[in-house]
């Protein structure tokens, strides 16, 4: 493998955000993973979660919470997990299970079908770190972390899949109901959006029980 473009490559100085997972790693833990999701916010569109276990000899430092980079970072950064042999899973909920069961059950139910996902293709991780203040609902080991995105290198990881495959969905929802942007706005509430929805009504993408969608309902 060629030298890692410089936007790949660790910063001098910056915090070590794999000190979660090396200390997992000494209490016996041998493969820890990360989860965060990427679409709680929008009015339209599914919730994507991702589960990563970041290989321990690589440059952790270059993966870095996704709202932090731009498209081309983050598409970049997925290839290498890719190439390094990162063991990743995904997992999708709907906007019709949005809906159903709410955005934050909705969520959870996303990171444990990432989990389940990678379980798929690798043996299940012993250990997951989860963004945020909850943990998943599965009954391996896990700890919820405030702001784990910045605190973890493998939630970031996850964070950087879980935005790159949820915008690649948008961008195809976009081509089915191009009236709302989706390739543009990802089916957040900019005020582009929410004129579309008033001119135009819902799509069957469109979260119903979200305020700015269900006036229109």
């Amino acid at each position: 493998m060629g030298p890692l473009p410089p936007f790949l490559k660790a910063q001098v100085g910056q915090p070590d955000t794999f000190q979660h997972e090396r200390l997992l790693h000494a209490q016996g833990y041998a493969r820890v993973a990360g989860t965060d999701e990427a679409g709680r916010g929008p009015l339209a569109g599914p919730v994507v979660a991702a589960c990563v276990v970041l290989p321990r000899d690589c440059n952790t430092a270059i993966f870095r919470d996704s709202k932090t980079l731009t498209h081309l970072r983050r598409t970049a950064l997925c290839r290498e997990l890719r190439a390094i042999g990162a063991e990743v899973g995904v997992g999708i909920v709907s906007a019709r299970a949005i809906d159903r069961i709410n955005i934050l059950q909705s969520s959870l139910l996303a990171r444990k079908l990432a989990l389940e996902d990678l379980g798929r293709h690798h043996p299940l991780p012993d250990f997951v770190l989860v963004d945020g203040k909850f943990t998943i609902p599965h009954a391996i080991a896990q700890e919820a972390l405030i702001k784990g995105e910045v605190k973890s290198a493998s939630i970031a990881a996850a964070s950087i899949v879980a935005k790159v495959q949820r915008d690649a969905l948008m961008d195809g929802l976009h081509q089915t109901f191009p009236h709302y942007n989706f390739s543009r706005n990802k089916g957040y509430p900019t005020e582009a959006h929410r004129s579309a929805i008033a001119r135009y009504g819902p799509c069957p993408q469109h979260r119903r029980t979200f305020r700015g969608v269900r006036e229109f309902v």
